[in-house]
């Protein structure tokens, strides 16, 4: 039994190594985390701990062939015959609506 000032070891430094070495050989936290039997979200823990974690970049939900909010204040500075910045908390479809009426 554990007094009050020993921890729990849940890794031990051969599966940490273990861990670590599978990982930096290209196997995902997945793949990781069934070979030596903890969740992905503790083996994640343990790789970022030992500084070898790199997160995944997320993907964009923006549309590729859609222009970005920005891109329509822009043109819309570019047509209308007042001053757009009252308009920066519309919504991105109320712009376009807007830039719409205008290029008429």
């Amino acid at each position: 039994m554990l007094n009050m000032t020993e921890k729990a070891v849940n890794y031990s430094p051969e599966l940490t190594q273990k861990a670590v070495s599978l990982y930096q050989e290209g196997s995902s936290v997945d793949d990781i985390a069934e070979a030596i039997g903890k969740s992905v979200r503790s083996v994640r823990s343990k790789l970022v701990r030992e500084g070898v974690y790199v997160a995944q970049a997320k993907p964009k939900a923006r549309k590729a062939d859609e222009p970005t909010k920005k891109e329509i204040m822009i043109e819309l500075e570019k047509v209308v015959p007042f001053p757009t910045d009252g308009l920066m908390g519309a919504t991105k479809d109320c712009l376009k609506a807007i830039l719409s009426h205008y290029e008429q």
